[in-house]
């Protein structure tokens, strides 16, 4: 039956009506996924070398044990955000006799063959031979540690299966639990409890009896079962219909009227925003992505500066560049009718213009905590959120025009390629690459300061601009309107 199963979705994929745009936008995504193999592949071969010259003195084996908790942590979040469930479309079985557990069994061991699954082996075992053959480990213990490594990566499978189920459709919830997370982080690195330690001393022993270790394969069992139970009770095609809210969300964003001629527009577009799954979960997701410069913003080496646009641009415009890349699809659903009504065009791209404005500046100004390592870097922050509103935001304005695939708004974000073309996978380069090629070029001949003057300075003669740009991206507008229309119409299969 499973074999049956392969072959029908087979058959699926490649008599779809979007067969191109499927094999085109894999054969993308397998560059990315030979990039990283390959990096996890290097990484396994020369792990136990950086850790004896990093560690003198030290098992490489303990103290890789002592990050293995950090690992599980990140591999959990990366395959939140990234990991896409496998489904299977139960419809077509409900009316012949095919057992809704053989189904659900399908589900759940397709899930073993993910890439998120693949990719940790490649550093796994030659880490594992590799301290064999030098004696960090022996047979047996080597066997167990690679075996319990393996079993744990499972386990985060089908974890994230349970985490998604529960989290994906009200990610608000999960906040609480990424604050303890975080908390912990924050003792850990500061030395005040240090949790790894103990995990890592708990692993040493546990592995050094090779046959205890075998308990480890309880953990994926478990989980394997919790996923079983939950989705044979929810096997039914109305399992998912929400029942309706009896409360309705009568905000009519009054202030806004304010704005003059765009304050419809503006009202329309919050409205969308806050009513529905994908574009708010996008709102919510950048006041996460702010603690995205903690990654780079604490080195001020010379090699590290030179990210430091780049993390400006991206935590100040992470909302722009997310939502803005997908105008006018956003407004798919009912863009024929706004096109057909006596609405200015140039009125209707202002009230965008004017949402991604006001987001810049916002997370611009919850970005100020990041004066603490030093008031050029803040500096720098704010001429990044100028140069984002005065020549990134027309900008992704004007690749709107090119937009002609059809987005739910009720879909989750996460993995989800509705209303992805060409566009939003070129408009990246300039978005990131040009500031920064541009702020790099003018620190080494001028200084840094004088660099994220001059950026700032672009943007603001960008903002000096914006009447004569969007003028410009008006126009583009009406030449693509009836192609965009059209494009709208279609469903993607």
């Amino acid at each position: 039956m499973f074999l049956r199963f392969l072959k029908l979705e087979w058959k699926s994929f490649f008599r779809s009506a979007s067969l191109g745009k499927s094999i085109g936008l894999r054969i993308f995504l397998a560059f990315f996924a030979i990039y990283f193999m390959l990096i996890f592949l290097s990484a396994g071969f020369l792990l136990h070398d950086m850790i004896t010259e990093y560690f003198p003195g030290k098992n490489a084996v303990s103290v890789a044990n002592t990050f293995v908790l950090i690992w599980l942590v990140a591999d959990l979040f990366v395959r939140f955000f990234m990991q896409s469930l496998p489904v299977l479309n139960i419809k077509p079985f409900m009316p012949v006799p095919v057992s809704r557990k053989t189904q659900v069994h399908y589900v759940l061991l397709k899930s073993l063959f993910s890439y998120f699954n693949f990719l940790p082996l490649l550093l796994i075992v030659p880490f594992g031979l590799i301290s064999y053959n030098e004696g960090s480990l022996a047979g047996g213990e080597a066997a167990a540690w690679i075996g319990s490594m393996v079993v744990f990566t499972i386990g985060v499978n089908y974890a994230n299966f349970l985490i998604k189920k529960k989290f994906a459709e009200n990610i608000k919830a999960l906040l609480p639990f990424v604050v303890l997370v975080a908390a912990l982080a924050a003792l850990e690195y500061y030395g005040v409890l240090s949790i790894t330690q103990y995990t890592g001393a708990a692993f040493d022993a546990l592995i050094s009896m090779p046959f205890v270790s075998l308990l480890f394969i309880l953990l994926p069992v478990g989980l394997y079962y919790l996923n079983f139970t939950y989705l044979v009770k929810n096997f039914y095609l109305d399992a998912s219909v929400k029942r309706k809210s009896d409360k309705v969300d009568t905000t009519d964003y009054g202030w806004t009227r304010r704005f003059g001629d765009i304050a419809p527009f503006l009202q329309l577009d919050l409205k969308l925003i806050f009513r529905n799954k994908r574009p708010k979960t996008t709102v919510f997701l950048s006041f996460i992505f702010l603690l995205y410069g903690l990654i780079f913003l604490r080195d001020d080496s010379p090699s590290g500066e030179i990210m430091h646009v780049f993390a400006g641009i991206f935590i100040t415009g992470i909302f722009m560049i997310n939502f803005g890349q997908f105008i006018p699809a956003w407004d798919s659903a009912y863009y024929s009718m706004i096109m057909s009504q006596n609405i200015s065009i140039r009125q209707y791209l202002a009230s965008k213009a004017g949402l991604l404005t006001f987001s810049v500046v916002v997370l611009t100004v919850l970005s100020t905590p990041y004066a603490y390592f030093g008031i050029e870097l803040l500096f720098t922050i704010v001429a990044c959120a100028l140069y984002n509103i005065g020549i990134n935001v027309p900008m992704l304005l004007y690749a709107g025009s090119f937009n002609k695939k059809k987005i739910s708004l009720e879909k989750s974000p996460f993995m989800n390629y509705q209303g992805t073309g060409a566009a939003q996978w070129i408009i990246g380069i300039p978005l990131l690459l040009l500031p920064m090629g541009i702020w790099i070029t003018l620190k080494f001949t001028t200084g840094y300061n004088t660099a994220s003057a001059v950026l700032g300075a672009i943007g603001v003669a960008g903002i000096a601009l914006r009447g004569l740009m969007m003028k410009k991206i008006a126009s583009a507008y009406r030449t693509g309107k009836y192609a965009a229309i059209s494009g709208f119409k279609e469903e993607e299969n």
